[in-house]
């Protein structure tokens, strides 16, 4: 599908925060995709993402997962400098900050003409993380998290209690979780911690560890894996079409 992209800036209970929109040009309702970033915000790379995923019949948002700290439209270079500030963002903004930015994108998008008020959830690294903290509001109905780091570390500053790992139990939709077997920020044994609390607390959701490093959907730089890229695009096409079109 033919897209258009535009700016809107909303209202959350911490200040502005500007979300770019990706959705098809075509007259009709769309379910709404909230496609959370890395630590960097909307780089290239993540503006080509959520156009890919927006050409296949969804309203796709991405947020300035950072408005707090940064001026409205920072990007972060992919550079020494970009990732020390974006890692210092990172454990600097507290998980319940990032669930009312969440709220508050649900609230404004759900009254769009173009918005069918289902709402699903994907990110990449930082925002894989944020895509399953998203879960836990039983609004989003599927979520689809690629790398998604310091779920296993708790290492994202929170109220005692309320980390992601520890609430995996109140995500309520379909989750499917993808990792790379050579990612030095998720080991083995962080996999394996997330995955036996989705079995404990009996989730419904899908697996699937790939041989691929950090940022392997990143078309730039030496890990990008561009078949990996793509067959997770196809997956991530596949579950929102089948959870966010219901009746």
């Amino acid at each position: 599908m033919i897209i258009q992209r535009h700016d809107q800036d909303i209202d959350t209970p911490t200040g502005t925060m500007r979300c770019t929109v990706y959705r098809p040009q075509a007259e009709g309702k769309f379910p709404c995709v909230f496609f959370y970033s890395e630590i960097f915000q909307q780089t290239a790379p993540i503006a080509r993402s959520a156009a890919i995923m927006a050409g296949h019949g969804f309203v796709v948002i991405v947020p300035e997962v950072f408005h707090e700290l940064n001026p409205i439209g920072t990007v972060l270079g992919y550079d020494d400098a970009g990732k020390d500030k974006g890692n210092a963002d990172k454990f600097t903004k507290t998980l319940e900050a990032h669930d009312s930015d969440t709220i508050a994108m649900i609230e404004y998008f759900e009254q769009k003409t173009y918005c069918t008020g289902q709402f699903g959830s994907m990110g990449v690294c930082l925002g894989g993380h944020l895509a399953y903290r998203a879960a836990l509001n039983p609004r989003i109905q599927a979520a689809f998290c690629l790398y998604a780091t310091d779920i296993h570390s708790n290492t994202i500053p929170c109220q005692e209690g309320n980390d992601s790992f520890m609430r995996t139990k109140d995500i309520q939709g379909e989750i499917a979780l993808v990792w790379g077997k050579q990612d030095p920020h998720v080991p083995t044994e962080g996999r394996q911690k997330i995955y036996q609390q989705l079995i404990d607390t009996n989730r419904n959701f899908t697996w699937q560890e790939v041989n691929g490093q950090h940022a392997f959907m990143r078309d730039e730089g030496d890990r990008y894996d561009p078949a990996l890229a793509l067959e997770c695009y196809a997956k991530a096409v596949a579950l929102f079409q089948r959870t966010l079109h219901k009746a």
